[in-house]
């Protein structure tokens, strides 16, 4: 049996899924598993995933596509291994990046059930070393003094937008786990990585390597209309949490809005934005991301006129 079982979900990426099946399969630390699942592809991938010829590499087939969130409880029903580790398909690991977790694992108090680890972007497309940069920017990324590791007490950080773990590509979880809390919530459309760490941290410790040991790459994303609705899906379904975390002082909600201001506001929907940025968390450390935004939609705006 392996230690490590990786689960890449996949639909119709055939361009970008040989990155994030190498970069496992070159992974430093060699006792794995990968299974990859594919969601009703129609581009090629099954005859792509049959020119690799490595026993460590499982295919699962849904026979229509089902979703994400379903390929990657499909993947988790079918590994073998102590720990299951996730990769989107569109993203890569950087080749220590299972050594790592596992060690700090290792090193972690004993009630650790998880670990996660820091990512970078790389955004695709003609702006896109521009676009990295935006990136960092409008990731909020964590301040260096807030709690990057812990148990339940992370719920608000994750609530409020602190701690982003991008965990469909960078959390290595005890296989058990993911099991006993039903995987991935295959109702929620957007919002499934926090959703996920949220249920993970009340069976136990959640650790943090601190170093990119992911690279995401951005393609694109959806309608800010499509991410305000999973938004109430989402805030709805964690109300008591939510509540609790705003009366421990996290500005949930505003921090939620602060969020689809930008998103609004990068679509040039100014009145959209407005109607979130007048109850946003707006911090000075948060002006840059919305300056951003605002110029990205008005230049989009210009060049449509």
């Amino acid at each position: 049996m392996p230690t490590v079982s990786v689960v890449i979900p996949t639909y119709n990426r055939s361009d970008v899924l040989p990155r994030a099946v190498d970069s496992v399969l070159e992974q430093t630390y060699e006792d794995f598993e990968l299974v990859v699942v594919d969601d009703g592809s129609d581009d090629g991938t099954l005859s792509l995933l049959d020119t690799y010829d490595d026993p460590r590499l499982r295919v699962v087939t849904h026979g229509t596509n089902r979703g994400a969130n379903v390929a990657r409880n499909t993947g988790i029903e079918h590994v073998h291994g102590e720990f299951v580790a996730f990769l989107d398909s569109d993203d890569e690991w950087h080749p220590e990046k299972l050594g790592r977790q596992l060690a700090r694992y290792q090193s972690a108090p004993e009630e650790c059930v998880a670990v996660y680890c820091d990512f970078e972007y790389d955004l695709d497309g003609t702006k896109g070393r521009l676009l990295s940069v935006a990136a960092s920017v409008l990731s909020e990324a964590d301040d260096d003094d807030r709690p990057k590791e812990g148990g339940k007490e992370l719920s608000g950080e994750i609530l409020a937008d602190y701690l982003h773990s991008g965990a469909g590509s960078t959390l290595l979880v005890e296989t058990s786990v993911a099991r006993a809390i039903d995987g991935f919530d295959e109702e929620l459309d957007r919002f499934q990585d926090p959703d996920f760490l949220l249920r993970v941290i009340q069976e136990g410790y959640l650790g943090y390597v601190d170093r990119p040991l992911v690279t995401r790459h951005e393609t694109g994303s959806p309608p800010a209309e499509t991410v305000e609705r999973a938004d109430e899906q989402f805030i709805a379904k964690h109300a008591s949490l939510v509540r609790a975390a705003e009366r421990d002082g996290y500005s949930v909600q505003e921090a939620h809005d602060l969020l689809l201001t930008k998103l609004y506001l990068q679509e040039g929907a100014f009145l959209d934005a407005a109607r979130y940025l007048r109850n946003a968390r707006l911090e000075p450390r948060h002006v840059p991301g919305v300056l951003w935004s605002a110029g990205s939609g008005l230049r989009d705006a210009a060049s449509s006129a």
